[in-house]
Formats: C-alpha cells, sequence, structure tokens
C-alpha cells in the first residue's frame, strides 16, 4: 500500500510539474523574444526620425554619429541607406554586405517601399536565432532605410537558463514531494500493517489482541474497530466449537457404549425370533458412533489451523495396508498395495490415514467376497514446468475395488454429506467420503471418484509433493484447489 500511494502521489506531482514548467518556459521564450524586437523596434524608430532630421537639415555626418551610438546602445549592428540604397552610415563597421547586397535583402527592399519590416527566425529552444529590424527613414515616399541587426546570443543565454532552472526546479520539487509523499504513505499504511498484521495470526489460529489504531485515516480506525470485534466473536465461536467438539467426544461415547452392552446383556433373556431386532438395534448403535466419530472429526478439521507438512505417503500406506489386510482376509477380499517410491507429500497431520481408512472401509463394505481392492501410488507430473526441475509435482493414491460401481450421477454426489448411493451395503453414515474430501482440499490436494476398469470406483486422492526442503511444492499448479470435486486429468 505505501508503495502504491507514493507512486500516485509521486506521478500526480510529476504531471502537476511538467503541466507547469512546459507552459512557463514556452511563456519565457515568448517574452524575451517579444521584449528584444519591442526594443529593436523603438530603437530604428528612432534612428529613422532622427536621419530624416538630419538629411533635412543637410548634416549628413550626425547621421553616423547617431547610428555609432544607437550600435552601442543595443549592442548590434546598424546600418542606415539611402533611397538609392546606398549606405549612408554603418556602426560598428563596415557594413555585412555590399551596397548592391544590401538592397536586395527582403527587409531593406520593404523599408525603402515605405513598410517597417522584421525578419525573426526562431531557433528549437523557442529564442531567436536571427533579428533583423528594418524602417523606412520619412513617411509617403521613402528617403532611406534603417536596418538594426541585433545577436542573440544573450537572448538566446537567458532563455536556455530558465529552462535549465525549471529543469533543476522540477527534480528537487520532486524529491520534497518523494519525501513527504512517504512520510504519509507511512502514516496511512501503518494501520493497515497492523491489521495485515493481525488478519494473517488469526488465519494462523494465533490469539490475535486488539489492534490498536489511534492515527490514521478515520476510515482506516473504523475499519479496524470492526476487525477486532469480528476477530473477537470469531475467537469466541472457534472456542466455543473447540470446547462443544472435546465435551461432545466425551458425552457422547460414554452413552453410546454402555447402550451397546446393555444391547449385548439382553441377548441370552431374548427371544429366538426377536434376535434379529436386537442384532439390528447393535448394528445401528454401531453406525451411531462411526456417524458421531466422523462428525467429531469433521468439526475439529473445520476448526483446526495446523498447516501441511511432509508426509511419507508410501510408510503411511504400507501400514494402513498391515491393518486392514485382516479384515479384508476375514470378509474373502484380497487387499493388495502397488507402493512406489513417490517420495513425501504435503498433508495435515494424520490426514492421509483418516483418508486411507475410509476409503478402504467404502471399499470393503462394497467389494463381493473373492474380489480385490487395490491401493497403488503414482507419480503425476504437469505437461508444463520447467525444463531442468526434473521433481514430480503430484502423487496420485489409487483405491480401486471390483464392487457395483457408480453411475457418473452418483459419483457427483458421493462427496455430500450423509448422501448414500441406492442400494448401498449397511452400516455407513454418508460422511467418510465428505471428510476425505475435506481432508484432501485442507491439504492442498485434490480427490474425485472415477470408474474403474473392473466395473467397481477408483478413489484418486492427488497430493501435493514436498519439495526437497520438506516444504516447497514442486512448480506446476499454483494454489489450492477449491471446495467440491475436482474433474483431475487421467
Amino acid at each position: 500500500m505505501t508503495r502504491r500511494l507514493l507512486l500516485s502521489y509521486v506521478g500526480l506531482a510529476a504531471l502537476v510539474l511538467l503541466s507547469l514548467e512546459i507552459p512557463l518556459g514556452i511563456v519565457n521564450s515568448r517574452t524575451e523574444r517579444a521584449r528584444i524586437i519591442q526594443a529593436a523596434d523603438a530603437q530604428a524608430d528612432a534612428v529613422a526620425a532622427y536621419t530624416e532630421l538630419s538629411l533635412t537639415a543637410g548634416r549628413p555626418g550626425a547621421v553616423t554619429e547617431r547610428a555609432a551610438r544607437c550600435a552601442r546602445r543595443v549592442g548590434g549592428q546598424v546600418v542606415v541607406v539611402g533611397a538609392g540604397g546606398g549606405v549612408l552610415a554603418a556602426a560598428p563597421g563596415p557594413p555585412p554586405a555590399q551596397p548592391q547586397d544590401m538592397a536586395a535583402l527582403r527587409d531593406l527592399r520593404a523599408a525603402l517601399r515605405g513598410r517597417p519590416a522584421t525578419d525573426v527566425r526562431v531557433s528549437w529552444l523557442g529564442g531567436v536565432s536571427h533579428l533583423s529590424v528594418s524602417r523606412p527613414v520619412g513617411s509617403g515616399a521613402a528617403h532611406g532605410a534603417v536596418r538594426i541587426t541585433l545577436p542573440t546570443e544573450a537572448v538566446n543565454a537567458r532563455i536556455l537558463r530558465v529552462w535549465l532552472l525549471l529543469a533543476l526546479a522540477g527534480p528537487a520539487v520532486l524529491a520534497v514531494t518523494v519525501a513527504v509523499a512517504f512520510a504519509f504513505a507511512r502514516w496511512a499504511g501503518r494501520p493497515i500493517r497492523r491489521l495485515e498484521e493481525a488478519a494473517h495470526r488469526l488465519a494462523d489460529g494465533g490469539p490475535v489482541p486488539g489492534v490498536l489504531v489511534r492515527s490514521g485515516p478515520p476510515e482506516v480506525r473504523s475499519l479496524a474497530a470492526a476487525f477486532n470485534t469480528t476477530a473477537a466473536r470469531l475467537q469466541h465461536l472457534l472456542a466455543s466449537q473447540r470446547a462443544f467438539a472435546g465435551e461432545a467426544s466425551h458425552q457422547l461415547r460414554t452413552p453410546l457404549a454402555a447402550l451397546r452392552l446393555r444391547l449385548e446383556n439382553l441377548e441370552p433373556a431374548v427371544a429366538r425370533r426377536a434376535r434379529p431386532s436386537l442384532a439390528a438395534a447393535v448394528t445401528e448403535t454401531d453406525r451411531l458412533a462411526r456417524m458421531i466419530e466422523d462428525l467429531l472429526a469433521m468439526a475439529r478439521l473445520e476448526e483446526d489451523s495446523v498447516l501441511s507438512g511432509p508426509v511419507d505417503i508410501g510408510a503411511v500406506c504400507a501400514e494402513r495396508h498391515r491393518t486392514w489386510q485382516p479384515l479384508f482376509a476375514r470378509e474373502d477380499v484380497s487387499l493388495v498395495l502397488f507402493a512406489g517410491s513417490v517420495g513425501p507429500v504435503l498433508a495435515l497431520p494424520g490426514a492421509v490415514e483418516q483418508i486411507l481408512d475410509n476409503l478402504l472401509s467404502n471399499a470393503l463394505r462394497a467389494s463381493p467376497a473373492g474380489s480385490t481392492v487395490t491401493m497403488e501410488l503414482r507419480l503425476h507430473t504437469p505437461a508444463h514446468r520447467p525444463p531442468r526441475d526434473s521433481r514430480p509435482c503430484w502423487a496420485d493414491l489409487h483405491v480401486t475395488d471390483e464392487g457395483p460401481g457408480m453411475t457418473a450421477d452418483q459419483r457427483d454426489r458421493a462427496f455430500d454429506r450423509f448422501w448414500r448411493a441406492p442400494g448401498a451395503p449397511k452400516g455407513g453414515a454418508g460422511l467418510g467420503l465428505s471428510l476425505v474430501q475435506r481432508l484432501a482440499c485442507a491439504s492442498g490436494g485434490e480427490v474425485a471418484l472415477r470408474e474403474a476398469p473392473t466395473g467397481g470406483v477408483d478413489a484418486v486422492v492427488r497430493l501435493l509433493s514436498a519439495g526437497p526442503s520438506g516444504a516447497e511444492p514442486c512448480p506446476g499448479k499454483a494454489g489450492r484447489p477449491g471446495r467440491g470435486v475436482s474433474a483431475l486429468p487421467a
């Protein structure tokens, strides 16, 4: 923000300076030009009037003396010619051209015909590069003409000095503007920086004390007050949710466990024809317990602010394979693991274990006896990535079953909470895939369900590969995917 404010202030100041200095320099050049032309006109009129009086009085020698005094006064060349173009007087030296050439000058020809003339040529700076003024001697039929040629070096020097002064004043004013603008931008941006730091602490889950903003614009102070109120309410809600999750996990497990124990103890006293209903009640109790565990896990995930870190997904897959294999063998379902060397991935602590447990539980319920469930790790490298970067950017975890599978619409809805496919085996709560999606997205990855070649479901979890330092993902895909089911490319 400070940089943007500074650039805007300096840009505006530069625009104002250019809008003022350039017209000022042009006006100064025109003023200097008009001043020297007016001075030359006045001197030429005075010399022409004096020459007319001197010629009328029969004193042509006075014309030379007058021309010399005028030349010294203006610092230029003064030439007086007669009606035929002959030179009557020239000062401070001989005329710049021969008599026949003098009469050929355009301004002198005009003056000999009784019309005053001025010859001005303007240089690129706007100053006068050449100036000559000619005036007729007498009115009506001219008795001669006076031509004054002025050197323009002094005028050009004065104009150049003004342009240089303007050129030096501009950076000086800009430097002062930068200093003042930087101080103001820092003053205006300091509360914003405090709010930004507090927002980062709030996003990281840390305690956020009230942001004290007693300076800065009124809008920023109002924003700080609103942020303090929002942060306090959010922290209170998070604390309440955390307390609820912790208390509910203890308060609900105990009565459910007691209820299941009482139902099991009732089995000897229940008639044989009522035992299927008792078994169904025990099953529903187990389902309710799993549902509560999933809900509490999702509540803890939504409130948790743990950052992703490197996880050895190959070791996790091997450990979960050993854990689940006896359960699969009891149901006469084979569990096969193909774990290639994919390296560590970025994931929340414990997220990969929960993802695998939910996917394997779903696969086991959907798999018929004698079928196979496959766990496989694959590398996925984007097509567009730096040529010298040989690291894989993604690791794909596939859990494939040979069950009845799902239609495309069912696969799209499978991540909704409490949704269960028609004809799905009993015992599920409809929260497992929703929890898998939240864990994958919170870890910076994606999840999708595909149709398996064997007719079942291929659940694909894609996670970012960890960099060499274990904390930096490979290039190729930036940012986190949004919530919802992602259509992962094959």
